[in-house]
C-alpha cells in the first residue's frame, strides 16, 4: 500500500513537558547535557500519544455504574434472559430499592438469541416496580418498561416526536418498549441523575484511567448534554482531568452556548477544551435509523416499505445550525452515518458558506462516522475541506450485519479510509467509546484488516497500511482539533504526549496488531499509566 513512509529515530529528549530533540542517540545525549535520566526502551516502540477523534468519555463514566449488556467479546449477554440477570445483579450489587431506576447499556438485538429487541413486557415480568431502561449499543435507541414509560409521561396518546419514533404494539397505540432517536429525550432527566460531587468526579477519574490504559492522551466527550455542563465545569475547577479532553456540547444547547459568551471555545482550561458543537443528523446503521438514499434490504422495526431511516433534523434546522457556528467561528462536528444525512450536511455547509461568502476560513468541519457514503461525496469533502472521522471498528462488530442490511456495494465501501487518504483528505478514525471499547490497537487492527466477526473480509480495497492507520489516530487527529502544532507526532516543540508499546505495529504481522500491549502512557512528560507486571 502506497503513502507516506514512517521515519524512525534512535532517541528523544524531553524537558519539562515538551520534546526538545528527536534524532541520533549521541546527539540526544549532547542535547540533554548535564546528567540526564536515560531510559532504554529495549526494543519496544515509542509513538506519539493516541488522539481520540470521537467518543463519549462522560457516557463511559456513567456506564461504570450501569449493567453491562454487551455481547461477547465485550460482555457476556447472549439473550434476553441474560439481560434480566444482569439487571438483577446490578440491583443487588448497589443495593437498589424496588423504586430505583435500573439502567443497562450495550445490548445488541442482532446478537441476542431471540434476534429481536427486548420489549416492555419482558422487563415488566421481572421488574414490575422498578423503572428500567436498556440503552442500545448504538446509543440511538433504548427500551423502556411500563414503569419507565409512566414516569416519562409516554402512553398511547403520546405522538411520535419529530425525528424520532415510539414503536407500538401491533393493532394498538400502546408503546411496545423500543423508542428511537429524539423520542429518547423524554428519558434524559432519568439518565443523567447525578450522585454527590465526589462520586461523580471519581467516575470521571476512573474513566480517564481506562482511556490512558489504551495509550490515549487526548480523549473526547462529543455530545455533552445540558445536564452534564455543570459537572464538567466542577471537574475543570477541581483539576480532575490528567489527560486532555475535547468537548462538544450538544446541538440542543446551540443557542445557549454559541455566540453567547457562556463558554469559550478553542482553549484548554485544566486539560479541558470546548472544541466545537456536535450536531446529530441521523442515527445508527445497525439500528437501521441511519438515513439512506436507498432502502435497507432487511425488515426495519416500525417501517413497512421504502425503509431508508430518517433524519433527526430538517434541512432548515441544519442550515440554521451550520450558519450559527460558521458565523461565530465555532468548529462544527456533525454525526452522519447514511449518505442522505451526508447530503443534508453538505447542503448545510453550502448554504452557510454562500451566506457568509467566507470560503477561505479554515473551518475543518468534521463529519463524524461518514460510514455509508458514496464515492462522489468524498470528492465533495475534498472540494470543501470537510473532514471525515471514520469508524472502522464497525467492520468487525457489525460488518456481517451491514452486508445483510446493505448489500455488497455499500458494505464494502463502509468507512472508506483508504480512498479518503489516497485523495489527500486528512481523515481520522475512532472507537466511539462506549459503543466499542477505547482499545486503539484493536481500532488499528480493524483499519488494517477489515475482518468481520465471522472472518469475512469486508472491502479489501479500503484496507490501509499500519502507518496510515496510525496517522488517523495521531497526526490527522491533531489536525482535526487544530492542534497539529503541539500534538500528533514526535517533533521538537510538541508536547511530550507519548505511548510505549510492547511491539512496533509497523513491523508486526498485520493480523497480530490487536495483541500489541500498551506498556506506558505519558502525558506532557509524566507517566499516567504503566502496565502492571504479572
Amino acid at each position: 500500500m502506497s503513502g507516506p513512509k514512517p521515519v524512525y529515530a534512535e532517541a528523544i529528549v524531553i524537558k519539562d513537558n515538551k520534546i526538545i530533540f528527536v534524532g541520533l542517540k549521541d546527539s540526544a545525549i549532547a542535547k540533554a547535557g548535564g546528567n540526564p535520566k536515560m531510559i532504554d526502551l529495549k526494543g519496544r516502540a515509542l509513538l506519539p500519544g493516541f488522539i481520540d477523534a470521537h467518543s463519549h468519555l462522560m457516557k463511559y463514566a456513567d456506564a461504570l455504574y450501569q449493567a453491562d449488556l454487551n455481547p461477547p467479546p465485550i460482555g457476556k449477554v447472549n439473550s434476553i434472559a441474560d439481560i434480566l440477570t444482569a439487571l438483577q445483579d446490578l440491583k443487588k450489587k448497589h443495593k437498589l430499592s424496588d423504586s430505583s431506576w435500573l439502567i443497562g447499556n450495550g445490548y445488541d438485538q442482532d446478537l441476542l438469541e431471540e434476534k429481536r429487541h427486548p420489549q416492555a413486557a419482558d422487563l415488566d415480568s421481572a421488574f414490575p416496580n422498578n423503572p428500567v431502561l436498556l440503552l442500545h449499543t448504538s446509543g440511538h435507541m433504548l427500551v423502556a418498561n411500563s414503569k419507565a414509560f409512566e414516569l416519562a409521561a409516554i402512553n398511547e396518546k403520546t405522538p411520535d416526536p419529530e425525528g424520532g419514533t415510539i414503536l407500538r404494539i401491533k393493532r394498538s397505540k400502546k408503546p411496545e418498549g423500543l423508542v428511537q432517536e429524539t423520542a429518547m429525550y423524554a428519558f434524559s432527566p432519568f439518565l443523567y441523575q447525578e450522585g454527590t460531587e465526589e462520586f461523580e468526579l471519581n467516575k470521571l477519574y476512573r474513566a480517564q484511567e481506562y482511556y490512558a490504559a489504551f495509550g490515549i492522551t487526548t480523549a473526547a466527550e462529543h455530545l455533552l448534554p445540558g445536564e452534564k455542563l455543570s459537572l464538567l465545569e466542577k471537574a475543570i475547577k477541581n483539576k480532575t482531568f490528567f489527560i486532555d479532553l475535547t468537548v462538544l456540547p450538544s446541538f440542543t444547547l446551540a443557542k445557549e452556548v454559541v455566540g453567547t459568551g457562556k463558554i469559550t471555545f478553542g482553549n484548554y482550561r485544566n486539560h479541558v477544551k470546548y472544541a466545537g458543537l456536535k450536531m446529530a443528523i441521523d442515527g445508527s446503521p445497525q439500528g437501521k435509523t441511519a438515513f439512506l438514499t436507498q432502502p435497507y434490504l432487511t425488515p426495519v422495526p416500525g417501517c413497512e416499505k421504502d425503509c431508508r431511516g430518517f433524519p433527526n433534523l430538517t434541512q432548515d434546522q441544519i442550515n440554521e445550525l451550520v450558519l450559527l457556528c460558521y458565523s461565530n467561528k465555532v468548529q462544527l462536528y456533525s454525526h452522519c452515518n447514511g449518505d442522505s444525512a451526508i447530503d443534508m450536511m453538505i447542503k448545510g455547509h453550502q448554504y452557510a458558506d454562500s451566506s457568509l461568502n467566507d470560503s477561505t476560513t479554515d473551518r475543518r468541519t468534521v463529519i463524524i462516522h461518514s460510514q455509508i457514503m458514496r464515492p462522489d461525496q468524498l470528492s465533495t469533502y475534498l472540494k470543501y475541506g470537510l473532514l471525515p472521522s471514520f469508524f472502522t471498528n464497525h467492520t468487525y462488530y457489525w460488518g456481517d450485519v451491514h452486508f445483510q442490511n446493505l448489500g455488497k456495494q455499500r458494505a464494502f465501501f463502509l468507512s472508506p479510509l483508504r480512498s479518503a487518504l489516497k485523495m489527500g483528505i486528512k481523515a481520522t478514525n475512532h472507537t466511539d467509546c462506549n459503543v466499542t471499547p477505547a482499545d486503539q490497537m484493536f481500532l488499528l487492527w480493524t483499519a488494517v484488516n477489515r475482518i468481520t466477526r465471522s472472518g469475512f473480509l469486508l472491502g479489501k480495497e479500503e484496507r490501509v497500511s499500519a502507518y496510515d492507520a496510525l496517522r488517523a489516530i495521531t497526526s490527522n487527529a491533531a489536525y482535526q482539533y487544530h492542534e497539529e502544532n503541539i500534538k500528533g507526532s514526535l517533533e521538537p516543540g510538541k508536547l511530550a504526549d507519548l505511548v510505549i508499546l510492547s511491539k512496533n505495529p509497523l513491523t508486526e504481522n498485520e493480523y497480530a496488531i490487536k495483541n500489541i500491549e500498551v506498556l506506558e502512557t505519558i502525558k506532557e512528560g509524566k507517566t499516567i499509566y504503566r502496565k502492571k507486571k504479572n
